[in-house]
């Protein structure tokens, strides 16, 4: 070996050793190699039946037309204020058509002009709005905090304005927060190509719902990296391959990372990685009112939380911690933990007041089908009488 080889040979050697004296102690495990296996998907009912979750993408359009009638001033609105937002509103059919279909929140009168259809808020609508508004004003700082938790997940501590709204129906806040002055721990700041968006500092540590719950069994002693292994709910019937529980096990035994630090050091192609992002998920829908949200709805979020690009594909490699369904003609993503364990995981200050929403709209059913019953036993009436007369006739002839 030449002299000038045996020179570059030390040089390396005295680069590793450097590298190696302020390499992290995980930095082995990060590279935990990325294990491919598959998850048949499996239907369970108890999910699939949980009318909270399943209705709410039905309540949506329904809480925001009740929003534009309770903003107008005399409480009722003519149906041309709101015929041609129906795109704006997620309403698929005629607004008028769809007002009607629950008779149970929307009460339609004739109006004072050119006899136009109107709308009121029935009197049990109003009452449950009022609670609604009531939630608002009394959990403020709480659902300030989900919100402030969010954008902790962000890879920058921001979000764009426009991708916040779309969150605010999951986060339970009102639709137009963003409209007023935003709360004085967040700032508004600009994220370039014209979009603003809000931005938090992080002034303590935050702990994630895993960590939380860690905590208080005793499994975790508050530091980093530690090994914490997520709470696991099979459905019924699901049964895993010998090969598929071996690598769970590995899975759960790894360190557990939590979605409010930082982490560019972990490789994207790695076991640990994807610990991190199955965390980031149980964290995040642990925020929302449900704890599920459609899963074409989470995408929106995949670059600003710093998620992998088949992010789709974590749900259905941990059937044990989320479950898809498939109901409403959409993949909805279901946080089983919220709805297995119910202590494990604190109820949103909103989710009554949208379950009773739900129940006085599907109180809509009942009140037009007695109305059909009502019209076809008065046209039967009407039959009656016109072949009754019929005879009368023919007997005086």
């Amino acid at each position: 070996m030449s002299m000038a080889s045996s020179k570059n040979l030390r040089k390396v050697v005295n680069k590793v050793l450097f590298l190696n004296q302020y390499t992290p102690s995980w930095r082995h495990i990060r590279n935990h190699n990325y294990t491919n296996v598959y998850m048949k998907w499996k239907s369970d009912s108890y999910f699939d039946s949980i009318e909270s979750i399943h209705k709410s993408i039905q309540l949506k359009p329904i809480i925001a037309l009740k929003n534009r009638i309770t903003a107008s001033p005399d409480g009722c609105i003519p149906v041309s204020d709101v015929s041609k937002k129906g795109l704006q509103l997620e309403i698929p059919i005629k607004v008028a058509r769809f007002l009607r279909l629950y008779p149970s929140v929307f009460e339609e009168f004739t109006g004072p002009k050119y006899n136009l259809p109107w709308f009121r808020l029935t009197p049990e609508a109003a009452i449950l709005h009022d609670e609604e508004q009531a939630v608002y004003r009394d959990f403020k700082a709480d659902l300030q905090k989900r919100l402030r938790k969010l954008i902790l997940m962000s890879v920058e501590n921001k979000l764009p304005l426009k991708i916040i709204k779309g969150m605010l129906w999951y986060l339970g806040l009102p639709e137009d927060y963003l409209d007023g002055n935003v709360d004085g721990c967040f700032k508004v700041v600009e994220m370039g190509d014209g979009l603003k968006g809000l931005s938090v500092v992080q002034t303590e540590k935050t702990l994630s719902v895993i960590q939380k719950n860690a905590l208080r069994t005793g499994v975790y002693n508050g530091g980093q990296m530690e090994s914490i292994s997520f709470p696991l709910f099979p459905s019924k019937g699901l049964r895993l391959r010998s090969k598929i529980l071996d690598w769970l096990d590995g899975f759960q035994k790894l360190p557990y990372v939590s979605p409010y630090e930082g982490c560019s050091d972990l490789c994207p192609g790695s076991d640990l990685f994807e610990k991190r992002v199955v965390g980031l998920l149980h964290e995040l829908l642990s925020l929302f009112v449900e704890h599920s949200a459609e899963r074409k709805k989470l995408l929106c979020l995949r670059k600003y939380l710093g998620l992998p690009q088949k992010v789709h594909k974590v749900f259905e490699r941990h059937p044990c911690v989320f479950y898809l369904s498939l109901r409403n003609n959409t993949c909805t993503a279901i946080l089983k933990e919220a709805y297995c364990d119910k202590m494990a995981i604190e109820a949103h200050p909103l989710a009554t007041v949208r379950r009773k929403y739900i129940d006085l709209v599907m109180e809509s059913k009942v009140i037009l089908k007695n109305r059909r019953l009502q019209n076809h036993s008065f046209c039967s009436g009407e039959g009656d009488l016109k072949v009754e007369d019929t005879h009368s006739a023919s007997q005086c002839l």
